[in-house]
């Protein structure tokens, strides 16, 4: 049985997602960040965290490899092309999307007070809105990988979800039908629902 520790809210929407996804029970721990029950785990504070056996992985990239890995499912296989492309769409994603609007969250509320610089997000959505243009130019099918849903894609729309409530507009209507799309899946309806 899993684990999973951080507030659906947060990165660990993508956790619940992909275990939804995977079909995998799980037990929530919906500690925030900086919390005792997270700090326990990861002395950063940081979540997701997720437990398995008494063992322990952070951050949610690497929990959603692992378990896509584990169960064969939401990925390419290691060692193929497919694969190579995969991580590198993922990656493009948290370099040049997740990066990004952490940067604009850690100076609007997450920096103390006197570390903010809130007008950085004036040239943060201008590098939103050229990084969102590249991202729109890999779509070659319903999914990031074509025809293949996968962890890249969970990534990816959770990514549009945060840019949308950060008030960081998408306007790419391929990057709308998309994310739509996506949305309306039940396992990311079921993680919805754990959000509210």
């Amino acid at each position: 049985m899993y684990t999973v520790i951080g507030k659906p809210m947060t990165r660990a929407f993508r956790v619940i997602w992909t275990l939804e996804e995977l079909g995998q029970p799980y037990d929530l721990n919906t500690a925030a960040p900086h919390s005792p029950d997270i700090v326990a785990v990861n002395p950063s504070g940081k979540v997701p965290a997720l437990v398995e056996d008494g063992e322990v992985i952070t951050d949610s990239t690497a929990i959603i490899t692992y378990l896509a890995d584990k169960h064969g499912a939401l990925t390419a296989p290691a060692g193929t092309m497919a694969r190579a492309k995969q991580d590198a769409v993922t990656h493009q994603i948290l370099d040049e999307i997740d990066a990004v609007l952490w940067t604009a969250a850690r100076h609007s509320f997450a920096l103390p007070e006197e570390q903010r610089v809130p007008e950085i997000k004036d040239s943060l959505r201008w590098e939103f809105e050229r990084n969102i243009a590249r991202l729109e130019a890999r779509l070659t099918g319903p999914y990031l990988m074509g025809d293949a849903f996968t962890i890249a894609d969970i990534i990816c729309v959770h990514c549009l979800n945060w840019a949308y409530g950060a008030k960081f507009p998408v306007e790419s209507r391929a990057l709308l039908d998309y994310s739509k799309t996506v949305r309306s899946r039940d396992a990311f309806q079921r993680t919805a629902a754990l959000a509210k």
